[in-house]
C-alpha cells in the first residue's frame, strides 16, 4: 500500500470524525511517511512500519474529544429530506422517550458504581478515624484502672487501623477499576464512529 492508497483508507474509515481534525491526523502520519522514505525505506515500506490503517484509525479516535464527535455527529454531511423530518418529529415521543430512558438507566448504573467506589472511601476513613482513637481512650481507660476496657478498646483501634489498610488498598483497585471502565466506555463509543474494512 502506498502513501496515496493509505490516506484514502484512512479517510475513507475516519468519514464519520470532524473533518479538520481527521485532517491535521492524517498530515502528521503523511509527514511520517514522508521523514521514512527520505530515510532510504520505500514508500510501501514506510506505510507498513507505521502500522496498519484500523489500529491508526481507531488511535485516531480515541485521541479526538467526545463532545466534537458528537457534534459533528449532531451537524450531519447531508441534508435531511422532508419525509426524515416529519418522521423525527413524528416518531419524537416514542424514540424521545425511549431514548431519554435508556440515558437514564445507563447513567443510574454508572452513578450507582461510583457510588459503591465513595462508600469504601466513606469506610476507610471511618476506619482509619477510628483506629487512634480506639488507642487512645484504650490508654486512658488503662491509666483510670479499668483494665479490660483498656485492652478491648486498645485491641479495636490496632484491629481497626489494619482494617483501614486493607481497605485502602480496596478502595484504590475500585477507583482505578472505574476510571478503567470509564475510559474503554468512552473509547468504545467513540470506536463506534470509525468504519470496518469491508
Amino acid at each position: 500500500m502506498n502513501k496515496e492508497q493509505f490516506t484514502n483508507a484512512l479517510r475513507e474509515r475516519l468519514s464519520a470524525l470532524p473533518k479538520q481534525e481527521v485532517e491535521e491526523r492524517i498530515d502528521f502520519f503523511c509527514e511520517m511517511i514522508d521523514d521514512r522514505v527520505e530515510d532510504g525505506l520505500t514508500e510501501e515500506m514506510a506505510v507498513k512500519d507505521i502500522g496498519s490503517v484500523d489500529e491508526i484509525a481507531l488511535q485516531i479516535a480515541d485521541e479526538i474529544p467526545l463532545p466534537k464527535i458528537i457534534s459533528n455527529k449532531i451537524k450531519g454531511t447531508r441534508k435531511r429530506k422532508a419525509w426524515e423530518i416529519v418522521f423525527l418529529a413524528v416518531g419524537f415521543p416514542i424514540w424521545g422517550a425511549l431514548l431519554i430512558s435508556a440515558l437514564a438507566v445507563i447513567f443510574s448504573l454508572y452513578a450507582s458504581l461510583w457510588a459503591i467506589v465513595a462508600s469504601l472511601w466513606s469506610c476507610d476513613i471511618a476506619f482509619a478515624l477510628s483506629a487512634p482513637l480506639g488507642v487512645v481512650v484504650g490508654i486512658t481507660s488503662m491509666l483510670s484502672g479499668d483494665m479490660s476496657t483498656a485492652f478491648v478498646l486498645i485491641g479495636a483501634g490496632i484491629t481497626l487501623a489494619g482494617i483501614s489498610i486493607f481497605f485502602f488498598f480496596a478502595c484504590k483497585i475500585a477507583t482505578r477499576g472505574m476510571v478503567l471502565l470509564t475510559k474503554k466506555t468512552l473509547s468504545a463509543i467513540k470506536r463506534c464512529f470509525v468504519r470496518k474494512d469491508k
